[in-house]
């Protein structure tokens, strides 16, 4: 079995890099005509339906899954569930990922599942691909909206929305990119504490107090019709935050009836203003690239814009050095 899988991970790997050579090259873009991707997948869904929403939603996320693992959560309830948000040329990022700190077996006798959240791909040959690497790791879920930039806050509201669904009896959940660097030994140990008792309404990352950049040049250009108002609620960096798994839920609820943002962490902000849910600030949290030390990135959880190749030297060096003392 063993050799089965590492002969598949070697022919997607193959597959991956001659697609994306082919693509950059020769292919022109294409556009998307109506057709369904995946439409030979048999996606399993279960009954979904929120109580106590009584007004007709002005968001209503009406998506249906393209892919999905509905029974991940089946066999054992994780205690960290970590959602990626991946696009579908960073099969090297993923694959880093998976081999590093997004590794599910790394912690004993701690259950964590990750999962990477794309939209569909313009292109049906990148579609197609993930749906190879899909169906060989089973840790990817995907939705029937165009995956681009101003859709990012859709691609949060999907990986809500499945933890709600299908993984509501999780401890907690982590949201972030797959640029990101992730000290799971810290996370894990001194700020979740598997021995403690599970927080609830529990929401930290790097929290910012900011207002709307009115600048249309900007990659933050926010309009004032679509947001009025001269400041934000604190938000935490989309790079990396994690919540209570009850939290999921009543964002996800929340953003039924919120006009949707295409800054995401802004919107999830305002969502946690609607909850009363406050975020907590912790200075583990880093959404910006630092010098690598080894002795430094000890001390952090996350750290932004780190490459595959960075993210296995870090790794290595962590893991094989953890008997020296900073």
């Amino acid at each position: 079995m063993a050799s089965k899988v590492s002969c598949l991970y070697v022919l997607t790997v193959v597959c991956w890099a001659s697609a994306l050579w082919y693509l950059s090259v020769t292919r022109p873009t294409s556009s998307y005509t109506g057709s369904k991707p995946f439409s030979h997948l048999t996606v399993a869904r279960k009954n979904f339906t929120f109580g106590n929403i009584r007004t007709r939603p002005i968001n209503p996320h009406s998506f249906e899954f393209l892919i999905n693992e509905p029974n991940k959560c089946e066999k054992n309830i994780p205690f960290l569930i970590i959602l990626i948000s991946t696009t579908h040329k960073e099969f090297d990022a993923r694959q880093a990922i998976r081999e590093t700190w997004g590794d599910e077996n790394n912690f004993k006798g701690i259950k964590i599942a990750t999962l990477f959240l794309l939209g569909k791909n313009a292109d049906p040959v990148l579609n197609q691909m993930v749906e190879q690497e899909s169906q060989i790791f089973h840790d990817i879920i995907v939705e029937d909206f165009i995956d681009s930039y101003h859709n990012l806050t859709l691609k949060t509201l999907m990986g809500m929305r499945w933890v709600a669904t299908f993984c509501s009896k999780a401890k907690y959940v982590m949201k972030t990119d797959s640029d990101i660097f992730v000290n799971m030994d810290n996370l894990i140990y001194k700020l979740l504490k598997p021995s403690t008792k599970p927080r609830r309404r529990y929401f930290t990352g790097y929290v910012i107090n900011g207002g709307p950049i009115r600048d249309v040049r900007s990659k933050w250009y926010m309009p004032r019709d679509l947001y009025p108002d001269s400041n934000y609620p604190p938000f935490c960096s989309g790079t990396g935050y994690i919540f209570s798994a009850d939290v999921a839920e009543l964002i996800y609820k929340t953003s039924l009836h919120t006009r949707l943002l295409h800054l995401e962490d802004v919107y999830v902000g305002l969502c946690l203003r609607k909850l009363g849910i406050h975020p907590f600030q912790n200075s583990g949290f880093n959404h910006w690239k630092m010098a690598y030390s080894l002795c430094r990135y000890r001390r952090v959880i996350t750290v932004h814009q780190i490459s595959p190749e960075e993210m296995h030297r870090i790794w290595n060096d962590m893991s094989s050095k953890k008997h020296l003392r900073c």
